[in-house]
């Protein structure tokens, strides 16, 4: 499988650096086989074009990242500490990361229709582990039962994505990962039961 092989990974790992710096449109593939230090044609036996080298930088990075919290979350005990956990990683792996925040960011906000819907067939499993956290909340009666999951899904990602957007924008001004607490307080303060009347 090509993704086993040291250049794939290292041709992932230099897209992820020249997109960050120069932007999609400004990353051409000479660029980035020079900083992976592969012959231009190298770029070809593994990737059909540059958007396919984009989406293939967000389905390994993203798909590596879902496994991780998939597995993390399922080690707590409630829907609560789950959604803690999954703030802690969505902010903990893109702070960890600079290059991949600015493409996850900006880079694949500026691309086109096609790309956008396949970046979403990879966000997705990401997306039930969010409702399954919610429906998790609900059963456990900590949160309410009254909630629409598409909604709350929205709420969540949203809301993480949009504070990452930001310590992006204002290019790392702050430690992205002192907002978990507070991000984590509002999500569940917005969802708790205790908040019906």
């Amino acid at each position: 499988m090509k993704n086993n092989k040291p250049k794939y990974n290292q041709i992932i790992e230099a897209a992820v650096k020249v997109i960050a710096e120069n932007g999609y449109h400004g990353s051409q593939i000479y660029k980035i086989a020079n900083a992976a230090g592969v012959a231009d044609g190298t770029i070809y036996l593994y990737f059909k074009n540059k958007e396919d080298i984009l989406i293939s930088v967000f389905e390994e990075k993203m798909g590596q990242f879902i496994e991780k919290i998939a597995v993390s979350t399922s080690q707590k005990n409630n829907a609560e500490e789950k959604l803690k956990t999954l703030i802690e990683m969505h902010f903990g792996q893109l702070s960890a990361d600079y290059n991949l925040a600015i493409v996850t960011q900006l880079e694949l906000r500026q691309s086109n229709y096609s790309l956008r819907l396949q970046i979403n067939n990879v966000l997705k499993p990401y997306l039930m582990v969010i409702d399954n956290i919610v429906k998790e909340g609900i059963e456990q009666e900590l949160f309410r039962n009254d909630l629409s999951i598409p909604l709350v899904r929205q709420m969540i990602f949203g809301t993480l994505d949009e504070v990452v957007t930001n310590w992006v924008m204002k290019e790392q001004k702050y430690d992205l990962l002192n907002q978990v607490s507070d991000v984590h307080t509002l999500l569940t303060g917005a969802l708790s039961r205790t908040n019906t009347n």
